[in-house]
């Protein structure tokens, strides 16, 4: 009995040893940090949408946390299990390459993962009642000595328009990037504060957060018009027909390039298209990566999130990690250019 029962147990290590382990998957419960502690806000928005697709396609319960990002990255860096997963922006390698503390390198630390939405509304205003009607005028203007404020939020994608906003100054007419300087604030109410207490001329917002106000009339304190979508036309033109609120599509589109145009190097208009993807642990089985490639493919092949995701005024932009990983690389790239060019000049 006692050498049965080893020759058993033996032949079991055996043929245990022999079979490939079988492959991992995301267990029934998972949580998708954001890097945003809103949950009104975009991205808590545009996560929910797709959590709730691909919960349904895996059948699986995914719970967005909206903790902030570096929460996010925290709780990323504890778990290689697939039971967290994140979803973020731009605002993840942008914070790094200006410096940002608690933004680490994404493409060496963590495993870039699929591409999932734009939000093609970032946006620059200026009051209704302004001088300058046109970013043609704004950049005239610091070309001709005035100085041009522009409010933000440092450290990510409210910035890297104000940065193309100087690079473009100094392409067209260099020192007068100097005349374009930042009014650094907070969130996006703080940020149309200052344009409503005249501490800025110009500030960073956004097509759904900032359209409201475009439809005011002039004598109205609070009243603003766009000159500037960063988005890539390409991008704006997939948006619904009726646009945003009161404003149509075609609309929008004429503040963007090149009827609009902030020239990236005298030759090629600056664009940026906000994109959201997913994150992972680095040490996360690439078993788990397949599986949401896969699941996202099969759902954005389906045809159904595209509607839920266009009617909050989200561009459906769905790529596999492979082809995300190195689209977002190349974004960085050039935005890495634009701000190493006027690096020490955002005082």
């Amino acid at each position: 009995m006692t050498f049965t029962r080893r020759f058993i147990l033996a032949g079991a290590t055996a043929l245990a040893t022999a079979l490939p382990a079988a492959a991992q998957e995301l267990p029934g419960n998972v949580r998708l940090v954001i890097g945003s502690t809103s949950t009104g806000g975009d991205t808590y928005q545009n996560s929910s949408i797709v959590a709730d697709a691909l919960a349904e396609k895996l059948g699986i319960n995914i719970k967005v946390d909206a903790v902030g990002a570096t929460e996010a990255f925290k709780a990323l860096d504890r778990d290689s299990r697939g039971t967290t997963l994140m979803i973020f922006h731009d605002q993840s390698y942008l914070g790094n390459l200006y410096g940002v503390r608690g933004y680490q390198d994404i493409f060496e630390n963590y495993t870039v993962g699929p591409t999932v939405a734009i939000n093609p509304g970032n946006a620059y205003l200026v009051p209704k009642g302004s001088e300058y009607q046109s970013m043609d005028d704004i950049l005239t203007a610091a070309e001709n000595g005035e100085r041009v404020r522009v409010a933000i939020q440092p450290g990510g994608v409210s910035e890297i328009g104000f940065s193309a906003m100087k690079n473009a100054a100094r392409v067209r007419s260099e020192g007068s990037e100097e005349n374009i300087v930042a009014v650094n604030t907070g969130s996006q109410s703080d940020k149309n504060q200052t344009l409503f207490d005249d501490l800025a001329d110009v500030i960073n917002g956004s097509i759904q957060a900032n359209e409201q106000f475009t439809q005011l009339p002039e004598d109205d304190q609070k009243s603003m018009r766009f000159v500037w979508i960063t988005a890539r036309p390409a991008t704006l033109e997939q948006a619904p027909e009726e646009g945003m609120g009161d404003t149509t599509r075609d609309q929008l589109l004429q503040y963007a390039s090149p009827e609009t145009s902030v020239t990236l190097d005298g030759e090629e208009d600056f664009t940026f298209d906000k994109e959201f993807f997913f994150l992972y642990n680095p040490e996360m089985d690439e078993a788990i990566v397949e599986q949401i490639d896969t699941a996202l493919e099969e759902i954005y092949a389906e045809g159904e999130i595209q509607e839920r995701q266009k009617a909050s005024f989200f561009i459906p932009n769905f790529l596999p990690s492979d082809e995300a990983q190195e689209h977002l690389r190349e974004k960085r790239s050039t935005y890495d250019e634009v701000i190493s060019q006027i690096s020490g000049d955002n005082s």
